[in-house]
């Protein structure tokens, strides 16, 4: 029987939630009061400022519920605001607020450093290999 330790899907997620895990701790030793799931749903909410609550749960790997509970904290922490829908009055759109923009502007070196540290010692041709691999990975299970 094969170890976990010599598994490739085992270790795919232990190399991401270590990341995260390392990621969250530089956030908190640098005084930021934000998590890794706050931080990419408002990235993406930047980079696709019409998007549903529904496609930022399949784009950031979360559940509805989940989603819900994270944007209701951002809007307390006032980085988001809901604003009122022109097309669809039951509905409300997600907006970033200057502090939220203030926020990601401010953790972007850190994430920066963050993924250098992660991933010194791999060299270039190594990271291309592997991102090719990841996404042959992704479009075999999609």
């Amino acid at each position: 029987m094969e170890k976990l330790e010599d598994i490739i899907f085992y270790n795919m997620d232990k190399a991401i939630k270590s990341y995260r895990m390392y990621a969250q701790k530089k956030l908190k030793e640098n005084g930021f009061k934000i998590t890794i799931d706050q931080w990419l749903i408002i990235k993406t909410i930047l980079e696709n400022p019409n998007v549903t609550q529904q496609e930022i749960a399949k784009n950031v790997f979360k559940d509805n519920a989940s989603v819900t509970r994270i944007i209701e904290l951002l809007v307390q922490s006032e980085y988001l605001e809901r604003k009122d829908n022109p097309e669809d009055r039951r509905k409300s759109q997600l907006v970033v607020t200057e502090e939220g923009k203030s926020v990601i502007q401010r953790v972007q070196d850190l994430v920066l450093e963050n993924r250098k540290n992660a991933l010194a010692s791999i060299a270039t041709e190594e990271l291309e290999v592997m991102n090719q691999t990841l996404k042959k990975v992704i479009r075999n299970c999609s």
